[in-house]
């Protein structure tokens, strides 16, 4: 064998373990990278409830939890009976009021029983009768049961619903930004009893939200078009809602059983 070839065999499977190298650096470097991120993104994650405490949690209005709110099986529980809308009379909303928060990206997941209603707020100010007034709110209901146990003949009529005033209107329904934009048709929603996820988005330029990992309504916050509809529905006679831009986070009891749970914000 002449002396080049015999470079060139050694040199080909030297060059392949080079090659071979190189690929699992680069590889090696890329899961490094994709981890350090996954642990950078994490710590911007503040958690509101963890499953273990409810330090920073408080009714509305009120320096300590109403009754019924605990903790059961590392869940966030609001323990009562169903209550009929009809007799409803204003809730023990709670909120974390150990900070507020203006641009946000919140996530928590959540279920209700059959006839269930709750409610997710953002930027809540306290001093008023309740959160509605004041802050919008991601709506949480049983879509499918409301309206066959529940009476909402004169609370939709009074809105000026006029036809089918007895129907849960798509305003009221899951996901909504409640009396102000109503959800995509074809959003996911779990049956009563089964965990859903929901996230609210929030900046000036835009308000997202999301319902089972697919976003199900947008829109543009004290535009325009947001200021209509807050000053001819629902709304127009309550002057201060919405108009905060930074606040705490709420949740309500709507005389029914409610269970959170993984409640964590981070900052945008």
């Amino acid at each position: 064998m002449k002396p080049k070839n015999r470079i060139r065999q050694f040199a080909l499977p030297l060059l392949a373990v080079l090659a071979f190298s190189c690929k699992t650096d680069t590889g090696k470097n890329s899961r490094e990278k994709v981890t350090l991120e996954k642990k950078q993104k994490d710590a911007e994650w503040i958690y509101l409830f963890d499953g273990s405490s409810i330090e920073g949690w408080r009714g509305y209005n009120m320096d300590t939890l109403p009754p019924g709110w605990t903790i059961k099986d590392s869940v966030l529980t609001f323990d009562t009976e169903l209550g009929l809308e009809q007799n409803y009379k204003g809730g023990k909303d709670i909120l974390y009021g150990a900070e507020e928060f203006g641009n946000f990206e919140l996530y928590l997941e959540w279920k209700i029983p059959e006839g269930g209603n709750s409610g997710i707020f953002y930027h809540v100010r306290e001093g008023y009768d309740g959160p509605p007034v004041v802050a919008p709110e991601y709506q949480l209901i049983d879509d499918e049961n409301y309206a066959s146990i529940h009476d909402l003949t004169a609370y939709n009529t009074s809105l000026g619903y006029t036809e089918n005033p007895e129907e849960l209107k798509p305003l009221q329904q899951t996901g909504a930004d409640y009396a102000m934009h109503p959800p995509a048709a074809d959003k996911i929603l779990h049956p009563v009893g089964e965990w859903n996820s929901s996230r609210i988005v929030f900046t000036p330029e835009r308000v997202e939200h999301w319902l089972n990992g697919k976003m199900v309504l947008s829109f543009v916050p004290w535009d325009e078009a947001w200021y209509e509809k807050k000053n001819s529905d629902k709304w127009k006679n309550s002057p201060d809602y919405g108009k905060f831009k930074t606040g705490y986070i709420a949740l309500q009891d709507h005389a029914s059983p409610i269970w959170f749970r993984n409640i964590k914000i981070r900052k945008l």
